[in-house]
């Protein structure tokens, strides 16, 4: 008995009751829709995991999201709801593709540039947000749902620009491929790239190279959780930050400057989320902006990846994945078996349900604990 107390009182094991409720959930729904659950989870999986290169466009999807996941999860941390991190990755992605297009660097130098051009800019948008609200009090939920929207009519904004526009298209010019993060992008598009891979004998290298868009940004997204997990938690920033988050009042008591952190926070989160745009625009197809009648989704996407890993830096890599192999794999379930994809939306949303019920599991290890202790007592 104390070990499934001392089970249900780990984070981790709301996670995985609340990922297979999730499953039970969409069966449940599947099943009086008419479609078989066994079926339509066993095309969802062969979706993610029967070729390669299905497997690379999950990581493919999973990056931004790594990097916005962080940029919420960073903000939790320190005690903010950084719902704004949808506009600043919509920020990140304008300043990477107009340093992409209009300014002429080496490779490597470029992709350099561009993202810390995205950083600085996506974090003075987030510290903007952190602004409003030590100065003003304004609360970070509501500035930041507003400069969302202005984000994403800057982005149209920008597209206007004939400098900027490409002819007969709602869209900016693509980048110069100098920043490119695409693997072996110059390798793979010259005659001796393009010869040895489609001689035949390497199909799953092939495959992979040509018929996606792998990059480098998982590795930058892998990095930036090992830097947000150490400034977290081996940093006096870190720790400074996190008080406020724990109690402004007691930080402020402490000798703690409460308004330089929560705007510093919020910058540091704006900085991942515009990271999320840059890797979009520099590391997939088209490499452009493009008019935006809605918003993106990677920030709001980032939410529910913030929570399903909650909050953890490194767990914020692994709820990515799932999360992409969940959306990826899901359409295969419409292309298959003619279920609606949206069931994927139903799973997702109870696990983040049955996440935010965690304290649920606590209570019930208490109440196991109390009652232990009556049987003993007895």
């Amino acid at each position: 008995m104390k070990q499934i107390e001392k089970a249900l009182r780990r984070p981790i094991t709301g996670i995985l009751i609340s990922i297979v409720m999730g499953f039970i959930v969409g069966a449940v729904v599947l099943t009086i829709a008419g479609y078989s659950p066994l079926a339509a989870y066993r095309e969802m999986i062969l979706g993610v995991f029967s070729k390669p290169k299905y497997m690379v466009q999950v990581i493919i999807r999973a990056t931004p999201l790594i990097f916005t996941g962080l940029s919420i999860s960073f903000a939790f941390k320190t005690g903010m709801f950084n719902i704004g991190a949808e506009g600043q990755a919509i920020m990140g992605m304008v300043t990477a593709a107009v340093v992409g297009y209009c300014i002429e660097l080496p490779p490597v130098i470029h992709f350099i540039a561009v993202a810390l051009a995205a950083i600085v800019v996506a974090g003075l948008w987030g510290a903007l947000v952190g602004v409003l609200k030590a100065k003003f009090g304004i609360h970070e939920v509501i500035s930041g749902i507003m400069l969302n929207w202005i984000a994403l009519y800057f982005n149209n904004f920008m597209i206007s620009m004939p400098w900027l526009k490409k002819p007969e298209a709602e869209a900016s010019y693509e980048v110069l491929e100098s920043s490119w993060l695409v693997v072996l992008n110059s390798w793979k598009t010259s005659d001796a790239g393009r010869e040895w891979l489609l001689d035949g004998t390497h199909p799953v290298l092939s495959d992979v190279l040509i018929r996606t868009d792998l990059n480098y940004g998982i590795f930058l997204a892998i990095a930036a959780a090992a830097l947000v997990w150490f400034l977290l938690t081996r940093t006096t920033k870190g720790y400074e930050m996190r008080a406020v988050g724990s109690g402004a009042d007691v930080a402020r008591f402490a000798g703690i400057n409460v308004n330089k952190n929560l705007i510093l926070s919020l910058a540091i989160a704006g900085a991942l989320a515009g990271l999320a745009g840059a890797v979009v625009i520099t590391g997939t197809m088209p490499h452009r902006i493009s008019v935006l009648t809605a918003q993106p989704g990677y920030g709001f996407d980032g939410i529910s990846v913030a929570l399903m890993a909650n909050t953890s830096p490194f767990g914020v890599i692994a709820s990515a994945l799932l999360f992409a192999g969940l959306q990826y794999g899901g359409s295969s379930i419409q292309a298959e078996l003619g279920a609606p994809s949206e069931i994927i939306n139903i799973v997702i949303g109870t696990i983040i349900f049955f996440i935010a019920m965690s304290g649920a599991f606590r209570m019930l290890a208490d109440y196991l604990e109390k009652r232990r202790g009556r049987s003993d007592g007895k």
